[in-house]
């Protein structure tokens, strides 16, 4: 059975309050991407990743872009011959809002129940940091490492990267790597080691349908002239069938099934519909008809309407035949779909299925790419040792239904398979109020990639 080395657990014991209260304070620090109020708080994570790399051992700068600055660690010390290790992660967090749905300040971290709260502490503080203190227990108690090792940090991660990938194209020697190591997921379950196989993509839209130059009553006009919110619901209900497909022409054209091993390994989970469905509140589940919910989640390509507007939606009654109605939606999807591909396929249908009377507009917003690793490699193989060492048990494979684009990136760009090992759990309320990253995860998570090193370098890696 691997083990962690007794030198890198007994600094990580040892160290353990003085590492957490680092951690807090990092999240004290407000950077939130999205807001220009904060602009000069995510300038100040990025300076504070700099010191705690360069506190670590690394040798650290800070590289501007047009929008929030990205950080860089080095430690080449192993030599040209060992392999190198990209590891990512981001220091800017969501917005905080609604504040009066937290239990305590967002930004003023608190230890409740073996749970920090804090925003930005799953999301992805405490998984870079984490990443950051292995690295300091390496450095700190032999003075080197087993392998060469690049950290990138970037601000820009919760507003959609936009200014990474071109970085990554402009750095991509500085950034060259036989490996990358992501850890912004969570696990399956407590106790339960993962690693991320999958991530769906994106491609989000708006819908804009416009009726009549102006609201109209509708005693005096309806009936006679097409509404915009009826014209938007027909066109929305025309997207699936009466099994939960997706209707629109051509949309599962390029779909590559999951291998059956993968999906063999999914319903070896134990995940109950029942329990899913009382953890979100509903009392049935649906989707497309033919696949588990495991399946549905990182499988399958979906169209989801994320929000409509139209009409009076004060209080009480108005009776208005809206001018115009909206909606945003968005498709998650599955390799090997294209977002542009799919946005032309998808403007297309809702063009088809708009009746006369109204005029619509779609405006593809953004999108990304979905990522399927194979699981093979001196990295994976690495990874699994370690998670062993660290948590006692082999590590599961799982799925992930939401979009990382810069995943794709580093894989296209530096041709270097990506390992995504999180730590975070079920719940954690990520971008909602209360987030939370429990305490036991963040000590054995650090221990976990802490071992990773040894085990990657250590097994002819290169």
């Amino acid at each position: 059975m691997p083990k962690i080395a007794n030198d890198l657990e007994t600094f990580l014991t040892q160290h353990q309050s003085r590492i957490e209260e680092e951690l807090f304070d990092f999240l004290r620090i407000p950077s939130v991407s999205a807001q220009p109020a904060h602009n000069a708080d995510t300038r100040a994570a990025a300076e504070w990743v700099k010191r705690s790399l360069e506190q670590a051992g690394l040798a650290a700068t800070i590289h501007e872009t047009p929008g929030h600055p990205v950080v860089v660690g080095e430690w080449r010390g192993a030599g040209s011959r060992a392999p190198t290790v990209l590891v990512y992660g981001h220091y800017d967090v969501q917005p905080a809002e609604p504040l009066d749905l937290w239990t305590s300040p967002p930004f003023e971290p608190q230890v409740r129940d073996g749970r920090i709260y804090a925003r930005g502490s799953v999301d992805d503080k405490g998984q870079l940091f984490l990443h950051i203190k292995a690295l300091e227990a390496h450095l700190q108690t032999r003075s080197i490492l087993p392998c060469n090792v690049v950290v990138i940090a970037e601000g820009e991660e919760e507003v959609g990267s936009e200014n990474l990938e071109a970085f990554v194209e402009r750095e991509r020697k500085l950034l060259a790597a036989n490996a990358v190591v992501i850890s912004d997921s969570s696990m399956f379950a407590e106790g339960m080691p993962s690693i991320l196989s999958s991530l769906r993509g994106l491609s989000y839209f708006q819908i804009d349908v416009q009726g009549p130059s102006g609201d109209l009553h509708s005693g005096m006009y309806g009936g006679a002239v097409v509404n915009p919110a009826t014209a938007l619901a027909r066109i929305i209900a025309s997207m699936h069938d009466e099994n939960g497909h997706v209707a629109i022409e051509g949309f599962y054209d390029d779909v590559s099934p999951f291998p059956d091993k993968v999906i063999a390994g999914m319903r070896e989970l134990p995940h109950t519909d029942a329990q899913f469905a009382r953890e979100i509140g509903v009392t049935s589940l649906g989707g497309e008809k033919g696949f588990t919910t495991l399946e549905k989640l990182w499988t399958r390509p979906t169209c989801e309407v994320n929000g409509m507007l139209s009409g009076y939606t004060g209080d009480g009654a108005k009776t208005v035949l809206p001018a115009k109605a909206m909606a945003k939606v968005s498709c998650r999807l599955v390799p090997n779909q294209d977002p542009a591909k799919i946005a032309r396929l998808f403007e297309a249908h809702v063009k088809k299925f708009t009746p006369d009377g109204v005029t619509v507009k779609v405006s593809y917003v953004h999108g990304g790419r979905p990522w399927r690793a194979d699981l093979s490699g001196p990295i994976f193989d690495a990874a699994r040792r370690a998670l062993h060492a660290a948590f006692g048990r082999d590590p599961v494979i799982v799925g992930e239904g939401g979009s990382i684009p810069v995943v794709g990136d580093f894989q296209r760009i530096l041709d270097a398979p990506v390992l995504l090992v999180g730590f975070g759990l079920p719940g954690e309320n990520a971008h909602a109020p209360d987030e939370w990253m429990s305490v036991e995860n963040f000590r054995v998570g650090t221990k976990a990639m802490a071992a990773l090193w040894d085990e990657y370098a250590g097994k002819g890696a290169s």
